[in-house]
């Protein structure tokens, strides 16, 4: 492919002693920025976690460097040779082996361990398979959870799935594809089949998929089904219920006469006590 990334982008460059989180594809390897490939291209190193996933990109845009790997069997015994390489002067770069590093891997612990010892760290954003597949559910998306994988120990699954019954906000889960049957059914357990949900797997690739429209549909989709490829499920939060105030006709009335009386309209007593009630103006109107 041979492209000349520098040429335009030498703002790009590495910088001595600086840690760079580095955003890769979820699926397409097209989907990476001229400026992460800079930066892969030119740190001293690049942390992975899982070199041979790495080195595909390396592959495609034909350039190499020092991978190493770093996951969640090694990490506690890396951490600290890697603060000290930062320390010496070495640039670094981190990825996961799709989307943003430090969600759901050991990235996490890394960062925050040269936060701690005052070193400075510079994101180059990236695609995410969560928000990847919250903006394609067409569930709301201005507020939402993301927690994840769910944990494995009974109590917690519970309490999570307990806390996703009652949410108001869209959620977000990673799963593994030999697990997805088990979640879908727990979570028909909690939260009812007819509630909303899409699955999501494959984003980017040839093969991606969104199936829902909610729990019952999904489980019977995969019925007789092998899932495969990477999993994101997005379910959609429940309605607000509506607040339901009983009142005292003779109370309400008498606080539209007090409002009255103190100066103000009709229409405005009125639609003060709607709101203050959770009435429609008209009821509060009508009881003058």
């Amino acid at each position: 492919m041979n492209l000349n990334y520098s040429s335009s982008h030498k703002n790009s460059k590495p910088e001595s002693g600086l840690f760079y989180i580095v955003g890769t594809p979820i699926g397409n390897l097209s989907d990476i920025s001229h400026r992460a490939l800079n930066i892969l291209k030119s740190v001293s190193f690049v942390l992975c976690e899982d070199t041979r996933q790495t080195k595909k990109i390396l592959n495609k845009y034909e350039f190499t460097n020092n991978l190493i790997s770093f996951n969640q069997f090694n990490s506690s015994k890396k951490i600290p040779k890697i603060v000290n390489e930062l320390l010496s002067g070495k640039s670094i770069a981190l990825v996961s082996d799709a989307g943003m590093p430090s969600i759901c891997d050991p990235g996490e612990d890394l960062v925050k361990e040269i936060k701690t010892r005052g070193l400075s760290i510079i994101c180059i954003p990236g695609p995410c398979a969560a928000s990847t597949a919250l903006v394609s559910s067409g569930f709301p998306s201005s507020k939402f959870i993301f927690e994840g994988f769910p944990p494995k120990k009974k109590s917690e699954r519970e309490r999570l799935f307990l806390e996703i019954s009652k949410n108001e906000k869209t959620t977000i889960l990673y799963e593994s594809p030999h697990r997805l049957k088990k979640l879908l059914c727990e979570l028909k357990v909690h939260c009812g089949g007819g509630r909303e949900v899409q699955v999501s797997r494959e984003l980017t690739k040839k093969f991606e998929e969104h199936i829902g429209t909610n729990i019952d549909e999904v489980i019977s989709f995969f019925e007789n089904k092998e899932v495969l490829g990477e999993i994101t499920v997005v379910i959609k939060g429940i309605s607000k219920p509506k607040k339901n105030f009983s009142y005292d006709k003779s109370e309400l009335r008498q606080e539209l006469l007090d409002l009255v009386n103190a100066g103000l309209s009709l229409s405005e007593a009125s639609k003060y006590l709607a709101k203050k009630k959770n009435l429609s103006k008209r009821e509060v109107y009508n009881i003058y």
